[in-house]
């Protein structure tokens, strides 16, 4: 179904030359799925790869991507990657982009992945970036050793407060401003899964904290309505572009979902899709299936 290789032949390319920043821009059309494929993201935010086929997020408006306006240019649906709302293998390929690191049960949002997807990728910064320059709405630290995805619970948002202080003291301008964006791939996990994903939490005991400020992922001000800038308008450009558009507007959402408490199949209905076998109905927002738990 698919060529499992890391990077296109674009990217490769623009790696040869040392234009660094051009490949890692170029990773977003690299999805090595059939066209054919169907393709899930998960924590899809404001800037979805325009491959996916379907979107899935937590939140319709938070803090934790920045207040980006959620885009939902195709089907969406709100939910947990923990608690996924699609039925067992209903996906070819699953997107997972800087949003592992926000989980707080990193083994079920794996778990999930592998149950409802065949293939796919998973993208975070590493755990290097992590510890040096950490963000107070990540709640793990990832890194890749051996094929295997080695997750680090935080149980404070700076493990190292002190490290942290050094470097943000000394550091960071030089680091957000120039290392990172001239190696970005040193600095993040890629990692390419098929059918199942090697993971190893080396602390599995560890309770989670939320002390970054504010803890609540929806507290804080909102940009003003209407802040949308070039970038964005560009980006959405793009995205209408290169998007299985005509596929997308005709796809059933309802023969794949499924429900996360129970995990048997849905119906919808006038307002809201419903469980027949445990009960539970999941309301229609703003033409947004919520499938919360």
């Amino acid at each position: 179904m698919m060529d499992m290789n890391s990077e296109s032949l674009a990217m490769r390319a623009c790696r040869a030359l040392g234009f660094e920043r051009l490949a890692w821009s170029l990773r977003r059309l690299h999805v090595p799925a059939d066209p054919n494929a169907l393709v899930l993201e998960v924590g899809s935010g404001g800037n979805p790869y325009p491959r996916a086929n379907v979107l899935l997020d937590a939140y319709e408006e938070t803090r934790e991507r920045h207040w980006v306006p959620l885009v939902a240019d195709r089907p969406t649906v709100l939910g947990f990657v923990e608690k996924l709302p699609f039925k067992d293998k209903a996906f070819d390929f699953v997107i997972a982009s800087h949003v592992l690191e926000h989980s707080r049960d990193p083994a079920a949002f794996i778990g999930e992945l592998q149950r409802v997807g065949r293939a796919g990728y998973i993208e975070t910064p590493d755990a290097l970036m992590e510890s040096l320059y950490p963000y107070p709405d990540h709640r793990l630290e990832v890194t890749v050793r051996d094929q295997t995805l080695v997750v680090r619970k935080k149980a404070a948002w700076k493990n190292d407060p002190q490290i942290a202080e050094y470097f943000e003291a000394k550091a960071t301008p030089e680091f957000r401003g120039c290392l990172v964006p001239d190696h970005p791939f040193e600095f993040h996990v890629r990692y390419y899964w098929s059918e199942r994903i090697p993971l190893r939490i080396v602390n599995p005991e560890t309770l989670l904290a939320d002390e970054g400020p504010p803890a609540n992922p929806t507290s804080g001000a909102a940009p003003p309505p209407g802040s949308i800038g070039l970038r964005e308008k560009l980006r959405g450009a793009s995205r209408r572009w290169l998007s299985q558009r005509a596929r997308n507007a005709t796809l059933d959402l309802a023969a794949l979902l499924a429900c996360p408490n129970c995990r048997q199949g849905v119906e919808k209905q006038d307002s809201c899709y419903a469980c027949k076998a445990c009960g539970k109905s999941y309301p229609i927002r703003n033409g947004i299936p919520v499938f919360i738990v």
